[in-house]
């Protein structure tokens, strides 16, 4: 008996080639598109430890979570590192890297994180690049969470490494990644004698037996399912337009955020300004005496379905995520994460207005 999901041809070179050139139109590149066979944390520490090491000084910008761990695999490799923490209710700004460069000018690596799912903020990579440009630091960037859901633009704004996942906003598989390699950071990788080679987590591996060698033998049998996966979500956004897709992330984002202030109650955005709110995900503050957790777990006993989520570590107490990408960039799925809420937080005895919450939402939308 035959399966559609088991019993299918080997795909071809050509056909992973083909998937890797419309990733690479998505991000509008002619850098090297590189696909990984696995979730974005493969790329995001390969690129790290083919081009840092020993010698390396790096300026690591912490907006939440990732740029944590960024840091540490950064110091796993010896390179010197110089982290430039934001609060997480905020976002980084060019000022702030162009002191940093002026401070230690000897940096020559920086890294940042696009869009934070986990703590709702996004980085003006578009200023932030031509500051790093004019330094000349190579640009190492997380896209994960922001392709599809905001402009990632790895030419233009002078990544030399950004590497996205299909899993958040643009609604495909998580079993794939991939990353834009500059010559530049492909210089560096070469020089660098820590940098993985024969290894799951080396770039280089891919680009002496894949790419230097036209495209036309895979270097190990590709994740079959998740790479078909991925070009059916690349084909979607193709079919609905990138621009519309954004636009229905901008949508989610600021429905979401004019709801719980019409909703009151004590909720309240956890990204001050609506403008370093991440499109991708919206935070948010529970009001003194409440647990963030708590309502989550109280909300999701009801509603199983609603993508919600309660902070991580620390922030369990206090933030509460509306996961409002991919194919929950909907007004159906804001207006059922502001009523759930705001039904929940009316239970514990707090002045909401669903009703008033609810109408917002859906006059975002019209």
């Amino acid at each position: 008996m035959t399966h559609p999901f088991l019993d299918l041809p080997p795909l071809t070179a050509a056909r992973f080639a083909s998937i890797e050139d419309r990733v690479a139109r998505l991000l509008d590149t002619r850098q090297d598109v590189v696909i990984m066979q696995g979730e974005a944390l493969l790329p995001l520490e390969g690129a790290i430890r083919g081009t840092a090491g020993p010698g390396t000084t790096a300026l690591n910008v912490i907006t939440g979570p990732y740029g944590q761990t960024f840091g540490n695999w950064l110091r796993d490799c010896g390179a010197t590192v110089i982290d430039l923490a934001v609060p997480f209710h905020t976002a980084v700004t060019a000022d702030q890297i162009r002191a940093a460069f002026a401070e230690h000018p000897e940096i020559d690596f920086v890294s940042l994180v696009h869009a934070e799912a986990a703590t709702g903020n996004t980085n003006p990579v578009a200023e932030i690049g031509e500051v790093v440009r004019a330094h000349g630091a190579l640009f190492y960037l997380d896209a994960v969470a922001s392709i599809g859901a905001e402009p990632v633009l790895p030419d233009a704004w002078g990544v030399d490494l950004c590497v996205i996942g299909a899993q958040k906003a643009m609604g495909g598989p998580a079993g794939v990644s991939a990353v834009s390699v500059s010559e530049r950071a492909w210089a560096r990788m070469a020089a660098n004698p820590s940098a993985p080679r024969r290894s799951y987590l080396s770039l280089l591996d891919w680009k002496e037996r894949w790419i230097d060698g036209g495209r036309t033998a895979l270097p190990h049998a590709p994740a079959q399912l998740e790479m078909l996966a991925l070009e059916a979500c690349v084909e979607r956004i193709e079919g609905d337009g990138l621009e519309a897709v954004m636009a229905r992330h901008r949508a989610a984002a600021s429905s979401t955020r004019a709801g719980v202030v019409a909703l009151g109650g004590g909720l309240e955005p956890y990204v001050h300004d609506a403008r370093e709110a991440a499109p991708v995900a919206t935070t948010l503050r529970v009001p003194a005496g409440v647990v963030a957790s708590e309502v989550v777990a109280r909300v999701l006993a009801a509603e199983p379905g609603l993508p919600l989520a309660a902070g991580g570590g620390g922030l369990a107490r206090e933030m509460i995520r509306v996961n409002h990408y991919g194919v929950d960039a909907g007004v159906g799925v804001v207006r059922g994460c502001v009523a759930a809420l705001g039904a929940v937080l009316g239970e514990l005895g707090m002045g909401v207005d669903v009703g008033a919450a609810v109408g917002v939402v859906e006059a975002g939308w019209r």
